[in-house]
């Protein structure tokens, strides 16, 4: 009897076994670090660490963007005397710019409050500082019309509209800032101004 004789019997029973996946080599390499792809990340107020946009930083940033705009009221003088429905909209403020106004010093005094107690005090958060940093240069951009309009002082005629016209849009741009600004705080989001934005991100290390 031949040995293909004695092991016939046995094909069918081991048929199975030699197709099992367990007896079948894998030649396969599995790479040790799989290239994983990149993770989308996006940036988020969160309440812990030194760059957190809780509640109480929210608050205190959307306040700062009052002070350049009470300090540059009196440019809206026409806007304000002309159109209903800007008056509705100041008429809460007004205590408030009464006594923001009613010292000559209030405005040097909460600038310099701003600046040595917020954007310098590392204590407050990066968010804090920099909405601050904002509201203050914005603040000292006033100094231009407001030199502007000392210099001419127009009675009349042209010089007198375009006067006009200056200090409609100085305080229109004021109002936007203080509605776009102070709204992105409480939202926890980060108002970026033309022009101002810049000016305070090199100052807020």
């Amino acid at each position: 009897m031949t040995m293909s004789n004695l092991l016939y019997p046995l094909i069918p029973t081991l048929k199975p076994l030699l197709h099992s996946r367990f007896l079948r080599p894998n030649f396969t390499k599995t790479p040790r670090n799989p290239i994983q792809k990149p993770r989308r990340t996006c940036i988020r107020a969160q309440s812990d660490g030194n760059d957190s946009a809780d509640a109480p930083d929210r608050i205190i940033s959307a306040v700062c963007y009052f002070y350049p705009f009470f300090d540059g009221i009196q440019y809206g003088k026409y806007v304000i005397t002309q159109f209903a429905p800007v008056q509705a909209l100041i008429q809460p403020l007004v205590p408030a710019i009464r006594v923001f106004k009613s010292f000559p010093f209030n405005g040097f005094l909460v600038f310099l409050t701003l600046y040595f107690v917020v954007v310098r005090n590392p204590n407050f958060s990066k968010y804090v500082r920099f909405n601050t940093m904002q509201a203050i240069v914005l603040d000292v951009l006033l100094i231009f019309p407001d030199l502007l309009e000392r210099s001419f002082n127009p009675r009349g005629g042209l010089g007198l509209d375009l006067l006009m016209s200056l200090d409609s849009t100085v305080f229109l741009f004021l109002l936007v800032s203080l509605v776009y600004g102070s709204s992105s705080c409480l939202l926890g989001q980060v108002p970026r101004l033309p022009i101002v934005a810049e000016a305070a991100d090199r100052q807020v290390l």
